[in-house]
């Protein structure tokens, strides 16, 4: 099994004898079909036939592993060899009380390795690619500094920090989305359905409509005509601008850069793009990985393409010998008080509780400015709302004022 290419989830129907002479038969969700045959071993069934069947999107769903759920089973292991539970004990715990399929087979797959004698950094590193780099190098040097749930509780810490940091950002930018969206909604409703209605009332005035009404009967007709050619339109230049953005690395950092200057939302993912790199950095560089390494590991895990080439020039800058923080400063990327407190943590030997620092002090930030997000959009929202429905809305009763001060 590895990252690049693990198998799907399948569903294997099995028939066997038991260990009393009795014909068994079940099905069993797993991911090889070798995990299989070494279930039904333990269980003493002699297997004697099985027959491999995909799964339904719904059974695929609902067994997948998330990041979620290695956030909670490094909290887990965290937890249990702290109290001296050994880890392959822990790892079997955990799986028997797992419901995701897909969870079983990858703990079986790595306990099965530790159990041969491969250490667990390499099992967890073939077992699933959501073990990655930064993961599976802070629980190799665990390992060999014989602190694996000094490091577990470490990486746990970590993940969560960085999951709570990520679904703030995720809820200051849902917020606008839904607004955005419910105006367009509503704005189709009425150029569709509503709007139609006051066009053949104003057929009956015999006079002249005014130039802006005239203009949003225009825009009505266009969408009853071209709305299915539009929304399609919209989708196709959706889906091929994901895909060049995925293919170009020139237009993915440009729209990277772009998404950093966005009003509001744009100081957001900056913050908190800062307060990842520090969190990671911070917890890398303490559970005792070299500082060039750590630097290389963090610049993957940025979350923006814009701050991963800046850090990637750090860690060249610092491997030629430079200071980090002059490095930091070269790139222009990073604010003055976050250069400021990296100094001081180089000079004075403590640049993983800075760093720590550094991630707390931006976190809060994020946490602040996205519970205040209602009262700092509002305006704006208010402005959006009453130009787009609005300007619909007055658009009907210009006619009708118009025919009040004829009469």
């Amino acid at each position: 099994m590895n990252k690049t290419s693990q198998p799907q989830l399948k569903n294997y129907r099995w028939k066997g004898i038991n260990s009393s002479g009795k014909k068994v038969s079940g099905q069993t969700l797993a991911l090889t079909e070798l995990e299989v045959r070494e279930k039904l071993k333990e269980q003493h069934i002699q297997i004697k036939k099985i027959k491999k069947s995909s799964v339904s999107a719904l059974t695929r769903i609902t067994n997948r592993v998330t990041p979620k759920d290695i956030t909670v089973l490094t909290r887990q292991l965290a937890t249990m060899l702290t109290t001296g539970v050994p880890i392959v004990q822990a790892i079997k715990l955990v799986s028997d009380n797992h419901r995701k399929a897909e969870m079983k087979s990858i703990l079986s797959h790595i306990s099965k390795g530790v159990e041969a004698g491969t250490p667990i950094s390499k099992s967890m590193r073939t077992a699933s690619r959501h073990f990655d780099d930064l993961y599976t190098d802070l629980v190799a040097t665990g390992e060999l500094s014989g602190t694996l749930a000094e490091v577990f509780e470490r990486l746990a810490t970590y993940r969560e920090k960085s999951e709570q940091l990520r679904a703030k950002v995720i809820k200051a930018l849902i917020y606008p989305a839904m607004v955005v969206l419910v105006a367009l909604a509503v704005s189709y409703l009425m150029l569709t359905m509503v709007i139609p209605e006051f066009e053949s009332m104003f057929a009956g005035f015999g006079a002249e409509l005014p130039w802006f009404t005239q203009q949003v009967l225009h825009l009505s007709h266009w969408m009853q005509a071209y709305s299915f050619y539009a929304a399609l339109g919209i989708i196709v230049s959706i889906i091929s601008f994901k895909l060049i953005r995925k293919r170009s690395y020139s237009i993915s950092l440009a729209t990277s850069r772009l998404g950093l200057k966005l009003p509001i939302l744009g100081g957001v993912i900056s913050k908190a793009s800062i307060a990842k790199f520090s969190r990671t950095l911070s917890t890398s560089f303490s559970s005792g990985i070299p500082i060039l390494t750590s630097l290389k590991t963090t610049a993957k895990t940025a979350g923006n393409l814009h701050y991963e080439v800046a850090i990637g020039e750090v860690h060249r800058e610092t491997a030629a010998g430079m200071p980090m923080y002059i490095a930091m400063r070269n790139t222009d990327v990073f604010p003055e008080m976050v250069l400021q407190m990296v100094m001081i943590g180089e000079e004075s030997g403590n640049l993983d509780d800075m760093l720590n620092k550094v991630a707390a002090i931006y976190e809060f930030e994020v946490d602040n400015t996205v519970d205040n997000l209602g009262k700092i959009l509002e305006p704006l929202i208010i402005v959006f709302l009453g130009t787009v429905v609005g300007g619909l809305v007055v658009a009907m009763y210009l006619p009708i004022f118009n025919l009040m001060s004829v009469i």
